[in-house]
């Protein structure tokens, strides 16, 4: 998973990085409510975990911006050490998917974040991806442009499938990569390769273009017409 952790304290936030990354998970963090806020709509994350209490914006707030109009369903997951019954109800109901009180055990909230995550990849997420006459099936891996099958690797599906999700923005390059390789790129521009690889796939054959590289910034999939 790709987690982000808004947690202001220092020690905590070090202890919990370390322990999902431990386990094969990547993490980014933020230390206060505005740039965690700033951080969860700029990119697309797997889990959220929030502090209740946080400076600049409480974690209840965030969760409710995070929600509004329908937007970022991303499970999340509230902290708090604040253990009253209207604290937990406030929290639920701002958004978060599920509250654990300090402290807690590194094992329970990995169990609860892969609970959540599980729920939402099975049940909440949208398996038939499509932009324009593109389509991509994510219970079958089976790509398909104007009807024809199209040929890929598994990391080039990776790609793929993130670039149909997020195809209302420019995806960065920083996000592209550590979709295919975590916090450890290859060296050398390995990324540039499977972008073309990519294109070649999806695009060639085809006289409307859908992937676009947006110079000094990343990628973007989309369907823009004649502009």
């Amino acid at each position: 998973m790709h987690v982000l952790l808004v947690e202001d304290h220092p020690d905590l936030a070090a202890n919990l990085g370390d322990f999902l990354g431990s386990h094969g998970h990547s993490v980014d963090f933020a230390a206060d409510g505005p740039s965690g806020l700033r951080i969860a709509q700029s990119q697309r994350f797997d889990a959220i975990v929030l502090d209740r209490l946080l400076p600049g914006l409480d974690g209840a707030s965030v969760c409710r911006r995070l929600r509004a109009g329908g937007g970022q369903q991303v499970p999340l997951l509230m902290l708090t050490a604040l253990d009253t019954v209207n604290d937990r109800v406030e929290g639920l109901r701002a958004g978060a998917d599920d509250y654990l009180v300090k402290p807690f055990a590194m094992v329970e909230l990995l169990a609860r974040l892969e609970a959540l995550h599980r729920r939402a990849t099975n049940g909440g997420s949208e398996r038939l991806l499509s932009v324009a006459d593109l389509e991509f099936d994510l219970d079958t891996l089976i790509a398909r442009r104007a009807g024809e099958t199209i040929s890929l690797t598994p990391a080039l599906r990776k790609l793929l499938e993130l670039l149909m999700r997020e195809t209302h923005r420019v995806v960065t390059r920083e996000e592209l990569e550590r979709r295919l390789w975590g916090d450890v790129p290859p060296e050398g521009d390995v990324l540039r390769a499977h972008m073309y690889a990519l294109r070649v796939a999806v695009d060639k054959p085809w006289p409307r273009k859908l992937l676009q590289t947006i110079h000094g910034s990343g990628y973007r999939l989309a369907d823009l017409g004649d502009s």
